[in-house]
């Protein structure tokens, strides 16, 4: 899978030091990836959960840390749209949306 935007992932591993190893496998395995479903999706990150308009939001780090993205199968591409803190996730709102 091509994901962008790496840059997001970056940013927050700088901001919160403690999300990096955790930010940097989910890049690793997701870029790995070929998935062409939800359930391939699930195969790789058990705790995944779809949300709605093609946005799906992954555990990252035990569960501390989210990443949204925008998974576009035929095209191989993951969007991130977000990546917070559980806390932060917690005060999102329309997340589909995002």
């Amino acid at each position: 899978m091509h994901i962008i935007s790496f840059k997001k992932l970056k940013d927050f591993s700088i901001k919160d030091v403690n999300a990096r190893v955790g930010l940097q496998d989910w890049y690793k395995r997701s870029k790995k990836a070929d998935w062409q479903n939800f359930s391939d999706i699930k195969k790789t990150f058990n705790s995944v959960d779809s949300v709605g308009n093609d946005r799906y939001v992954f555990n990252v780090k035990g569960n501390h840390y989210r990443i949204i993205a925008i998974v576009r199968f035929s095209l191989k591409r993951i969007f991130i749209r977000w990546v917070g803190s559980h806390k932060e996730y917690d005060k999102l709102k329309d997340i589909d949306k995002l």
